[in-house]
């Protein structure tokens, strides 16, 4: 093998490398955002990934951004979201428990 082709492989990989770095999440970032109680987990992903993403990025518009959402509402406003709904957001009073719709408003309200 010729010392260009040699150089050209090294580079190649180095290249390769460098550009699975770049970009999104990674799957233990994922995972760390939807790290939580089973039961709380279990409610998000069968009701809310698909508007707020596996990562609570958001998948249709910022405002669907979870990630620091305790920043901005408290769990009580989490809750009354969750109930009525807002925007795009469809209600989930009649959907989910009281239970399950407090447990997911305490845990995003510790998201900041």
């Amino acid at each position: 093998m010729s010392i260009n082709r040699s150089l050209s492989l090294i580079f190649s990989a180095i290249l390769l490398l460098a550009l699975m770095g770049c970009g999104g999440k990674n799957s233990t970032e994922i995972k760390s955002a939807l790290d939580g109680p089973s039961e709380v987990m279990s409610v998000y992903k069968a009701n809310c990934v698909s508007c707020h993403g596996t990562g609570l990025q958001g998948r249709i518009g910022p405002s669907t951004n979870l990630q620091k959402v305790g920043e901005r509402m408290s769990a009580a406003d989490i809750t009354r979201q969750i109930e009525q709904g807002e925007g795009s957001m469809q209600p989930f009073k009649d959907k989910l428990t009281a239970e399950e719709i407090a447990g997911l408003a305490e845990w995003l309200a510790s998201k900041k």
